[in-house]
């Protein structure tokens, strides 16, 4: 137990010792599974952070149902494992009515069966993969877009790109073929050839031997799918080989204010898919919670660099509270059913929900914008999607 949850604890149990029926007053318990250490650590913290902003900016406006809200944040480790003990700790000992995860496709699909199994709901906020609402999980509800929303999104950009041969470097898990997958797809299906398919697995540090097959395969352009620790090291790789291919990151799943901060130089040319451009607010759907949400990370000396990762836990928090709003009460099947209802003016744009997977059996789906920006001397500037 974290000490913050103890001292919650401790305050609780000292209040029903003082005053018998004082647990009325008590809080709305949200769960949160997300890896703040390990491979992901960087990513993880950064939607750690938004979701507590969303959560006091909840709490400062009166809370959900006449009562404050409490995240209870638990940390899987990067690791599938631990991420199923970090569910069943929230649903079986803090016996939270929602859950907010994994950040990883493949932390996301591993709990996955655990949410089914309690029948508690799970607003996934980042990851990509398709199997994660085809799979016929109706307790889950994802606000990112799916790896096959964000090719089809792409696809103008093939010709005024001018991509004529891919290639393709992605980390060996769920989000990294997936996406690589749909992406080569959809440039086959407007004419586009596909050189080689690079896999690496998701602790790696060197990828000299992938590059200079990639170098090899002559391809105009790269699609590169990773986090953002293993995107820093490829673009500095990628410039020492002088490989002279366009690399475009996919899946949303970087800051490209970090890469210029930590690849320096070697961010140059490159171009990212992003979810939320915080640089260009004349172009975001809902410009006020936007600009509370920047406002408030600038103000708790938040890396800067995290406002494109982050804005995804603030969105998943106010979803999950409006979940609860709509139900009248803090219980999984209510919530579930309200998830279906629910439409907030999110960061990620207007989030509502749609059915994808099985009949019967649905989940959860939300359709939020795509851009694509690129680092040009140090800086971010637009790029057309």
């Amino acid at each position: 137990m974290h000490t913050s949850s103890v001292k919650i604890a401790f305050a609780v149990l000292g209040a029903s010792l003082l005053a018998g029926p004082a647990f009325a007053q008590e809080t709305i318990k949200i769960g949160v599974t997300q890896p703040l250490t390990g491979a992901f650590a960087a990513s993880g913290n950064y939607v750690a952070q938004g979701a507590r902003i969303a959560e006091d900016e909840i709490n400062a406006a009166g809370g959900v149902l006449g009562k404050k809200i409490q995240l209870v944040i638990e940390d899987s480790k990067s690791n599938p494992t631990e991420a199923v003990g970090t569910v069943e700790k929230l649903i079986v000992r803090d016996k939270v009515p929602a859950i907010m995860g994994a950040w990883s496709s493949t932390l996301t699909l591993a709990i996955m069966p655990k949410i089914q199994e309690y029948k508690v709901p799970l607003v996934v906020e980042t990851s990509s993969s398709g199997k994660i609402t085809t799979s016929g999980n109706s307790y889950v509800f994802r606000i990112s877009p799916t790896s096959e929303m964000e090719a089809v999104a792409f696809k103008p950009l093939v010709a005024k790109l001018g991509i004529k041969k891919a290639d393709f470097l992605n980390t060996n898990n769920d989000f990294g073929i997936g996406s690589a997958a749909e992406y080569s797809k959809m440039l086959k299906a407007n004419g586009v050839a596909i050189g080689v398919m690079e896999t690496m697995d998701p602790k790696a540090t060197d990828f000299s031997a992938q590059l200079t097959r990639i170098k090899a395969s002559g391809g105009d352009t790269l699609f590169v799918t990773t986090a953002v620790e293993q995107v820093t090291l490829i673009l500095k790789q990628a410039k020492e080989l002088q490989l002279n291919t366009r690399i475009i990151t996919t899946g949303g799943s970087n800051s490209p204010d970090q890469l210029v901060t930590q690849a320096g130089d070697a961010a140059n040319g490159s171009f990212h898919t992003v979810f939320f451009p915080p640089w260009f607010p004349d172009v975001v759907t809902n410009p006020e919670p936007a600009k509370r949400y920047m406002t408030e990370w600038a103000k708790r000396g938040h890396e800067p660099g995290g406002l494109t990762e982050g804005f995804r836990g603030y969105d998943g928090i106010f979803t999950i509270a409006e979940a609860i709003k709509i139900a009248g009460k803090a219980e999984p099947a209510a919530i579930t059913e309200a998830l279906w209802k629910t439409k907030v003016k999110g960061v990620y744009g207007n989030i509502e929900f749609i059915k994808q997977g099985p009949a019967g059996s649905e989940s959860g789906q939300n359709i939020p914008s795509v851009y694509l920006v690129k680092i040009d001397g140090g800086k971010v500037v637009k790029s057309g999607l």
